[in-house]
């Protein structure tokens, strides 16, 4: 616990720091980089012998996407970029089908945990509409208040942040009941609401600190709600692959945490979900 909460307090200002005071472009690589790293990870779910060969696959796919993508095509006339657009829509199915996953699993995870092809396309659904997910949102209103996006970003990761602070003290308290018993054993229900209760907190705080119109408020709590149970599905979905691949962590990268997947997989889920939210009902 002790190295688990050093790793935190070292990790955690870097990362806020990245959000609020790089340029856009600048942020831009800064979201590559956790791409690229969890890219090397998601390599050693899809194969144990060339695990590089998926890191390689998913690098070129990245630099073709930001090739054809700069930043400042990020928005053509107030309008996000066709290609985000339907890469976040495409993320949505993605986690529909990742949900089905969780709960049929273990009974249809013989159609798809053998198959390097399948694993590879999944390891892109989860990946690559969360890099455009952080880089679209950190881009919002920058022209104008170049904080906002960032501010944006922070909230979603708080959303996160407080829901598995939450599942953990709450589960360890009250749980009883397993949440995912075959993906996850650990996890219980009791925990997950709590998670829920107190990550709805830090949503009505977002409808305040936002300044939130009124006609807006339910629509902006709902869509933090679905965000926070979509950011228990990324963790799920994680674990899944984990088990798949016999692995406790992603990697051991960051001490007493493990991989870089391991702190990000709820967020994989919940940036791209939330940025849709406000596309389609907040912008």
């Amino acid at each position: 616990m002790k190295q688990r909460i050093i790793t935190a307090l070292i990790i955690a200002p870097l990362t806020i720091a990245g959000v609020f005071l790089l340029p856009l472009n600048l942020f831009m690589l800064f979201a590559a980089v956790i791409f690229l790293l969890a890219s090397k990870e998601w390599g050693a779910f899809v194969s144990k012998v060339k695990p590089l060969t998926v890191f390689y696959l998913f690098a070129i796919l990245l630099c073709a996407s930001v090739f054809m993508l700069p930043v400042e095509n990020i928005w053509i006339n107030g309008t996000v970029n066709p290609f985000i657009y339907w890469c976040l829509m495409v993320a949505a199915i993605w986690w529909v089908i990742s949900l089905i996953m969780v709960i049929s699993y273990p009974k249809t995870a013989p159609f798809w945990s053998s198959n390097w092809t399948i694993k590879s396309i999944m390891g892109v659904l989860t990946l690559l509409p969360f890099f455009f997910g952080m880089v679209l949102l950190r881009s919002i209103n920058i022209d104008t208040n170049f904080y906002f996006g960032a501010e944006l970003l922070l909230f979603v990761f708080m959303l996160v942040w407080a829901a598995d602070t939450g599942a953990y003290f709450c589960g360890k308290r009250f749980g009883k009941n397993k949440l995912a018993i075959n993906v996850s054993p650990g996890k219980t229900i009791e925990g997950f609401i709590g998670g829920l209760l107190l990550a709805m907190i830090v949503a009505y705080l977002g409808t305040v600190f936002f300044a939130i119109a009124s006609d807006k408020i339910f629509v902006f709590l709902v869509s933090s709600f679905v965000t926070i149970c979509v950011s228990a599905l990324g963790d799920l979905n994680e674990s899944i692959f984990k088990r798949e691949a016999g692995l406790k962590d992603s990697g051991n990268l960051l001490p007493g945490h493990g991989g870089i997947l391991d702190r990000i997989d709820s967020l994989t889920a919940a940036v791209p979900v939330f940025a849709i939210f406000y596309l389609i009902w907040l912008n």
